[in-house]
């Protein structure tokens, strides 16, 4: 899409983390969708029906069900601007979310409809009447479609926005799948064969797999999905730059929608440092998370630094941990002597993936730490890691 477009329909179209200009490049993606596909559906209906086919006239409602979705991603672009209120302290961002999932539903209600059509075609043959100006619709859609796909994923990954980038996947399926219609109507004027009705299945094939891909893409922050590792990095090596931090851990993000992130992080600091320094520094790390869109709650964890036993012991569990799984780490390590054994106290994060219970770990880690402390009990708490945040 050129530049100068985009510049005449959207107002500081260069300040994409605006959360205004991001729903206005959802909008007019939404009203250029409905346009194009208003479009081709009018002149492929037209077709189909003149020539009597039922693969031309099944992509042509696969356009119309486009240009559907392409409302309902508009609508959803408009109600995600409303702001927060009483009810829905968090905004309405997550409307654009399930504009998305309604699409989906939509597209799969269709695709089944047209899957029974095109089984019905092949039991019940009929000649389709081969023209040029059906192979003329066709190619002109082909063109229009790989437009529409690179101009909708383009902007997706301009904004960020998972249901743009969808609808130019939408759009590269629909080139794949008018291929195969010009492909069965050519095939079937040299050959004889009449493939319309295998065509037609096709199609709604290549319908219900993108209803389910945009299911999968919609449902995901709706449910709750883990952030992006490259996400959880930057924000890790961010809060490491800030003066006296020590690590950090506990990392939990929350998506109300684009431009609505909240999260909350543990930051470990030096128990020895100035208390009102450091908070200093906490609210810093806030505030300045806050001015990027991201609402940040951060919680001190005071590390004593002053024993160097400590530090070495921490470190030695952890390597020690890591033996077990390399993706387990440890945080928050405390030493509490007593007069029979030592407690030696931990919290452990440990992946969904793992297949070793919480029981079989505390086995398996007591048993590698008193190897070389017999009198030491590792009394632990385990946690889920919601993201990835290294230690």
């Amino acid at each position: 899409m050129p530049e100068w477009i985009i510049k005449k329909f959207i107002k500081d179209y260069k300040n994409i983390g605006n959360i205004k200009v991001h729903n206005a490049y959802g909008k007019f993606a939404g009203v250029v969708g409905i346009i194009c596909n208003v479009f081709l559906f009018a002149i492929k209906i037209l077709a189909g029906t003149l020539f009597n086919s039922v693969s031309v006239t099944a992509d042509a409602v696969n356009n119309l069900s486009d240009a559907s979705s392409s409302v309902v991603s508009l609508m959803g672009f408009k109600l995600s601007e409303k702001p927060a209120d009483e009810e829905h302290p968090y905004g309405h961002g997550r409307y654009e979310y399930l504009s998305g999932l309604i699409v989906a539903v939509m597209i799969m209600v269709i695709g089944v409809e047209l899957l029974k059509s095109g089984v019905e075609r092949v039991f019940n043959q009929s000649a389709v009447e081969f023209s040029v100006i059906t192979v003329c619709v066709l190619c002109v859609s082909i063109a229009v479609k790989l437009w529409m796909a690179f101009f909708n994923y383009s902007l997706g990954k301009k904004i960020n926005s998972g249901t743009l980038k969808a609808t130019g996947s939408d759009s590269r399926n629909d080139v794949i799948a008018t291929s195969a219609v010009l492909a069965a109507a050519v095939i079937s004027y040299f050959t004889g064969i009449e493939l319309d009705g295998f065509m037609g299945i096709a199609v709604s094939v290549f319908i219900l797999y993108s209803g389910v891909g945009i299911i999968r893409e919609t449902l995901d922050p709706l449910l709750g999905r883990a952030p992006d590792k490259s996400f959880v990095e930057k924000i890790r090596n961010r809060i490491l730059s800030y003066p006296g931090v020590l690590g950090t851990h506990d990392l939990l993000v929350h998506d109300y929608g684009p431009g609505r992130k909240f999260a909350s992080v543990h930051v470990e600091m030096s128990a020895d440092d100035d208390v009102i320094a450091s908070h200093d520094v906490i609210d810093n790390i806030e505030r300045d998370f806050l001015q990027d869109g991201l609402h940040m709650v951060v919680h001190f964890d005071p590390i004593d630094t002053s024993d160097g036993k400590t530090s070495e012991l921490r470190k030695w569990i952890a390597d020690k941990v890591c033996e077990i799984d390399e993706n387990l780490s440890i945080h928050d390590l405390r030493i509490i002597p007593g007069v029979t054994h030592t407690n030696i106290i931990f919290d452990c994060v440990v992946p969904f993936d793992c297949n070793l219970t919480d029981a079989m770990l505390t086995e398996k880690i007591n048993e590698a730490v008193r190897k070389k402390y017999p009198d030491f009990n590792c009394v632990i708490t385990f946690d889920k890691s919601y993201a990835a945040i290294p230690h």
